[in-house]
């Protein structure tokens, strides 16, 4: 599984600090150190930080940026990371600096300076988020330096480390939404997924699986027939958390398909070994679960993720066929590979049947179209209520998580007429193909339920290191989606 690094909040003690083995990062202002704690460190290393912010190199560096001085004379250290530091910083900057120190700081002990720094536990955050790494399926590297412990001084250390735990239990949540989405197929099938899900019973959350029998006793045809062509085992896992009154819960729905080869539409082979990251939606539903039982969330939320895997063999479904859906329509299926919609389309209606939400939010790496439209930076966002749209729109921008909504509208319905069905699962040409797909869901909107589709396809991996996270999964969505519960459902 992944690692994490355990965070420790200690009293600022200058002779602990001074003997402390590993890195130390230090917050500088522009014009050079500026707090008790930096100009401490200032003295003892015979004035290195004011030499530093006194030369070109600072004078060009930007608000965030970390600049290393090796082997500092009068420390145990073997480096200061010296960060420069706006007092105006808001919490944002201040976790990406933590993910900076992290990036910088590599493996090892790292010993973080945070007295009077504001928004310190949003560079603890920053540093739990950027020091995420999965490495499970590797060989241990004997040349690398073991893990280390991570410590953030302060004067108020205690009021600290009580801000810091509910973020640790968003960074949990985070960690946990990429390592499913990190993991290989042929390790994290529909039963491992499933049996992962069902562990969280630990943390107080209710988990129930639904297998292929009672699927199909719930008249669930849109989702069995997309795994129906593989050994995998096709599944449906609820996750109840019950923290708030007798309200309805807010429902979260994630599509799960662990492999899409695209069926009998079959993908390219290039490319194809990213398909792992096709149950992103069902990982991002799950971490956040996690995160709202770690922290005790007082609001009720219901997970619900449709576990499949999409194969091409004698027994799939192919192109041309007319599958039944939970709600009763029909579908006819032009291409194989737009499978997650049918997927998220009984799952959409089992949990609006079952639990009566009051509202419904799904996420799905569900069209290539979204990465066409709005590349990595952001997740297409559609609904159908604004008040809605609008709060997920706020809860991501406080968290960093970039999103930006997509219209709708019946112009764009029209292309899923079929010709032997109620309906197509793709219109009829290539233009506007997320919103399309979108257009689809809704018609599994029951009347009078607030919606949201979240296009996570683009934000769900990365191909490249980033502010708070290596190259990989990125876990997208947790945090907005706890932002949300949190300012929405916990008043």
């Amino acid at each position: 599984m992944s690692r994490t690094p355990r965070i420790d909040f200690l009293p600022h003690d200058a002779d602990t600090l001074f003997a402390t083995p590993g890195r130390i990062a230090v917050f500088v202002g522009p014009d050079g150190p500026e707090s008790a704690v930096a100009r401490g460190l200032d003295e003892r290393t015979g004035g290195a930080l004011s030499r530093l912010a006194s030369g070109a190199r600072w004078g060009r560096a930007k608000t965030g940026e970390v600049i290393e001085i090796a082997v500092p004379a009068g420390l145990a250290a073997e480096a200061v990371l010296v960060v420069r530091h706006d007092a105006e910083a808001d919490r944002l900057a201040m976790r990406r600096m933590g993910g900076a120190i992290a990036a910088a700081a590599g493996r090892g002990e790292l010993t973080i300076l945070a007295s009077e720094l504001r928004h310190a536990d949003e560079v603890a955050l920053g540093v739990a988020l950027r020091a995420y790494r999965f490495d499970a399926h590797q060989k241990p590297d004997a040349t690398e330096a073991p893990d280390g412990q991570v410590r953030i001084m302060s004067d108020e250390s205690e009021a600290l480390a009580r801000a810091a735990g509910p973020m640790a239990a968003i960074a949990e949540g985070v960690a946990f939404t990429r390592d499913l989405v990190n993991e290989p197929a042929n390790v994290l099938t529909t039963d491992d997924f499933a049996a992962r899900l069902a562990a969280m019973q630990e943390l107080g959350l209710e988990v129930e699986i639904l297998e292929e029998d009672e699927l199909a006793r719930l008249g669930m045809g849109a989702l069995l027939a997309v795994g129906q062509g593989s050994d995998s085992p096709s599944k449906v896992v609820v996750m109840r958390w019950e923290g708030g009154g007798d309200e309805p819960p807010l429902a979260l729905v994630g599509k799960g398909v662990v492999f899409d080869t695209g069926g009998i539409s079959l993908k390219p082979a290039a490319g194809m070994e990213d398909m792992t990251m096709d149950m992103g939606g069902a990982g991002t539903v799950a971490g956040t679960m996690r995160a709202l039982a770690l922290r005790r969330a007082k609001a009720n939320v219901v997970g619900l993720v449709g576990l499949v895997e999409n194969m091409p063999s004698g027994n799939a479904t192919r192109p041309g066929d007319v599958v039944r859906s939970m709600k009763g329509d029909t579908i006819e299926v032009i291409n194989t590979d737009a499978e997650g919609r049918l997927v998220l389309a009984d799952v959409m209606w089992y949990a609006q049947e079952r639990f009566k939400p009051s509202g419904m939010i799904d996420l799905a790496t569900l069209t290539g179209a979204i990465i066409v439209a709005l590349g990595h930076e952001n997740t297409g966002v559609f609904s159908n209520e604004d008040g809605f749209a609008e709060a997920l729109l706020a809860a991501a921008q406080t968290e960093g998580e970039g999103a930006w909504r997509l219209p709708m509208g019946e112009a764009y319905d029209k292309v899923l007429k079929s010709r032997v069905a109620d309906m197509r699962n793709v219109g009829t040409g290539r233009e506007g193909g997320s919103i399309t797909a979108a257009q689809f869901l809704k018609r599994f909107v029951q009347d009078g339920t607030p919606w949201i589709h979240l296009d996570i396809a683009g934000t769900a991996s990365l191909k490249s290191d980033w502010a708070l996270g290596p190259k990989g999964a990125t876990g997208w969505g947790v945090m907005a989606l706890n932002r949300l519960v949190a300012d929405r459902y916990e008043g």
